[in-house]
């Protein structure tokens, strides 16, 4: 049985996708996948991700396309956290960020996404390898630097292999559509 964590920045991961609070089962023709849905309050978020991250082997990060451009900072905030983590590292667990909401007009698209947390992400590295470890918060054992050395980051410079994918949950037509996740459902599929 595989395992998978689901973020969500904003606390709401889709009713379509998860309805059921952790864990939930995944029906399908392929192997069982056991999904946790991470609340989406920091110190609860963190206290799970303590809990479940040494037993994922997948990860599914829900970005709020329509708010996106104004939490971009705590966003990166707490991908940074999963990029740097030692645990999560070592295991390398494929990693796919659902930029959600694709339904809405205002709706930023996955390859805007990408491209404003990679230079958010170099930010906060940027920021961070500069602070005494006492501000910083972190303790060298769990967590490791971001990036190469001397590069601008970007995702391919990861412990890990991260995707990419646009999803809504609410449907394309509203609020009585079906969810549109074929994406994150092909890709746990793959990776199951």
């Amino acid at each position: 049985m595989r395992r998978a964590m689901c973020l969500d920045q904003a606390g709401i991961y889709a009713q379509a996708v998860l309805p059921a609070v952790v864990p939930t089962m995944l029906p399908g023709q392929g192997p069982a996948v056991v999904l946790y849905d991470l609340p989406g309050h920091e110190s609860l978020r963190l206290q799970y991700l303590e809990k479940h991250k040494a037993d994922a082997r997948a990860i599914v990060f829900v970005v709020d396309s329509v708010s996106f451009q104004k939490e971009v900072k705590d966003v990166a905030e707490f991908l940074y956290t999963l990029l740097t983590d030692a645990v999560i590292a070592k295991n390398a667990p494929p990693l796919l960020i659902a930029c959600n909401k694709q339904d809405v007009t205002m709706a930023k698209s996955a390859k805007l996404i990408q491209q404003q947390l990679e230079k958010e992400l170099n930010t906060l590295r940027t920021i961070r390898s500069g602070a005494p470890k006492s501000l910083d918060g972190s303790s060298t054992a769990s967590v490791l630097p971001l990036g190469k050395k001397g590069k601008e980051f970007d995702f391919s410079q990861a412990p890990m292999k991260i995707e990419f994918v646009e999803c809504s949950a609410q449907g394309n037509k509203g609020d009585k559509a079906e969810a549109d996740i074929g994406n994150v459902e092909a890709w746990l599929t793959k990776v199951a």
